[in-house]
């Protein structure tokens, strides 16, 4: 189906309107300023309507702005927000970066990402708030946006609501197997169940799901996407009516990518450049032609590796339409809990290398191959 199918209609009781930071002296100064610890209101629409287009940039010295600013939209006069994200992460810009990103929903445009962009629809019955919240220790010193939408005489209630959820977990590993992935340790483990699963998706109402994108930062060289996707729907039971085959395979690609690849519902927008898959991996998929409906609940997650069994620092931005009320999401991270890891570096490998030299007996000529033997089997 083509984007432009309905571009000649011609429709009544639809009027285009805007909010944004235009300087409202007729001057130059096209911005607002959102001091630290403050919240700004940016739109506060009455009556109905559709926001059709949001564009954001940013000015400030705090270098983790995207990660510090919260945002949130609430439809029609609801008190628990149905967006909640770090500012970043919700367009696609994971860690606080600044990266170009491009897919149909969502995009981070030149200069080198800066320019957030989201075509996402947001229909709105009774009204329509978006704020920002800038938990920042500095104030930020401009803001500008665009917010378009259509004003319609009424919203049809088979319109459902947009959400958007952030999660972050630092997740843990058996403590009897390790990191244990390719069964490099021992021979792999078996996973029945989605209980240890990184949770993507917490959903209780009727809707359809619609994407994710996927925040990884991994602190080894090991390839992390084994881990299957796995989707229970209305309460059903493991292993549920859609399970996965491995993380690359759930965003549409293969053998264990490490390159930039950016299609319309699919891609990598940022790829490590270390050892392996060492460092930050943004990978995204948008489920508009393949959606996942619901009519009561949905629990969506992934596994860390395969069985769980790699720790990774992993971010998520799900989006998907519901029926109001919506299930209120968890209490939202503190800004401490939000910030990066730190990054792994030489100095750090080359200090695993020491512990494993000394583990073989300290030898001088030690290569990096080299294996415990294993004791002799003494029974007969």
């Amino acid at each position: 189906m083509s984007l432009l199918n309905d571009i000649h209609k011609i429709k009544d009781g639809i009027r285009t309107k805007r909010v944004s930071s235009y300087d409202r002296t007729g001057g130059n100064q096209d911005y607002v300023t959102i001091p630290a610890g403050e919240t700004a209101v940016l739109a506060d629409i009455p009556g109905a309507g559709i926001i059709k287009h949001i564009w954001i940039t940013v000015n400030t010295l705090d270098k983790m702005i995207r990660r510090n600013a919260v945002l949130r939209m609430y439809w029609d006069g609801e008190t628990e927000p149905s967006v909640e994200a770090p500012l970043g992460d919700f367009f696609g810009q994971g860690w606080g970066e600044e990266y170009n990103f491009i897919s149909l929903p969502l995009a981070a445009a030149p200069a080198k990402g800066k320019a957030l962009n989201c075509y996402f629809p947001m229909p709105f019955g009774s009204g329509a708030r978006i704020t920002l919240q800038n938990e920042s220790d500095e104030p930020i010193r401009s803001f500008y946006y665009y917010i378009d939408y259509e004003e319609h005489r009424e919203m049809p209630d088979s319109m459902g609501r947009f959400h958007a959820w952030w999660n972050r977990e630092l997740t843990e590993v058996h403590p009897d197997a390790g990191e244990n992935e390719w069964s490099i340790l021992a021979p792999e483990g078996k996973n029945p169940s989605d209980a240890n699963n990184y949770l993507f998706a917490d959903i209780e109402g009727k809707g359809h799901f619609v994407g994710v994108n996927y925040f990884v930062e991994n602190p080894g060289p090991m390839w992390y996407g084994e881990g299957d996707d796995m989707w229970l729907v209305d309460g059903e039971d493991w292993p549920g009516s859609l399970h996965g085959t491995g993380t690359e395979d759930f965003f549409n690609s293969s053998w264990c990518p490490n390159e930039v690849y950016m299609h319309p519902y699919f891609g990598y927008a940022r790829v490590p450049d270390k050892l392996g898959w060492m460092g930050r991996t943004h990978c995204y998929r948008f489920m508009f032609e393949e959606p996942v409906y619901f009519d009561k609940s949905l629990r969506a997650s992934i596994e860390h590796g395969h069985d769980n069994n790699l720790t990774l620092d992993l971010s998520t931005v799900s989006y998907w339409y519901q029926v109001e009320p919506h299930k209120p999401f968890p209490a939202f991270p503190a800004k401490e809990k939000r910030q990066n890891m730190p990054e792994i570096s030489i100095p750090d490998v080359h200090l695993w290398r020491h512990e494993w030299r000394q583990a073989l007996g300290g030898g001088t000529r030690l290569w990096g191959n080299e294996r415990k033997e294993k004791p002799a089997d003494d029974t007969e």
